[in-house]
């Protein structure tokens, strides 16, 4: 019996070693498992000065919620310049005719400077022989309470379609 009891304590014995080496990888498999999870957690945390994550969370949201706000406070400035954008007068259309078909060249003109909505002016120069004339318009929604002229409608049609 006493054979039989040194093989049973021998396998006994390398059951226990295979035992011991698959404990000892698995040691090792969840050591290095937990390096890798501390080197995310640090990069996750960054400097933050926060130890733990749900400080950290917090501290993001509060972060998120300012830059939430500027960017709203940014839109509505941005959609306050191109409102005020759009009532400037960008828009110019130049008409040259000739006022007067017996003489001269295209020396008279209109030009007018108008907005998106059309509103603006349009100024007239007519050119004779012995004098030259100037005028000036309002015009509101592509109107103006003064007679427009052709020419001065040809101008403003120009600086409409312009953009």
């Amino acid at each position: 019996m006493n054979g039989w009891s040194d093989q049973i304590a021998i396998a006994v014995a390398a059951g226990e070693g295979v035992v011991l080496v698959v404990l000892l990888v698995w040691i090792m498999a969840l050591t290095s498992k937990l390096g890798k999870l501390n080197r995310a957690h640090q990069k996750l945390m960054g400097e933050t000065g926060v130890a733990n994550l749900e400080d950290a969370m917090g501290a993001l949201h509060d972060r998120m919620s300012q830059v939430g706000a500027r960017q709203s406070e940014q839109q509505e400035r941005l959609d306050h310049q191109e409102r005020r954008l759009t009532t400037m007068k960008g828009r110019i259309g130049v008409h040259r005719f000739n006022a007067f078909s017996d003489s001269g060249s295209d020396l008279s003109f209109s030009v007018a400077f108008v907005n998106d909505e059309q509103d603006g002016v349009v100024i007239t120069g007519i050119h004779g022989r012995e004098q030259t004339f100037l005028y000036a318009k309002p015009i509101d929604k592509g109107q103006s309470a003064y007679m427009l002229t052709p020419e001065e409608k040809i101008a403003i049609s120009q600086a409409s379609h312009k953009g």
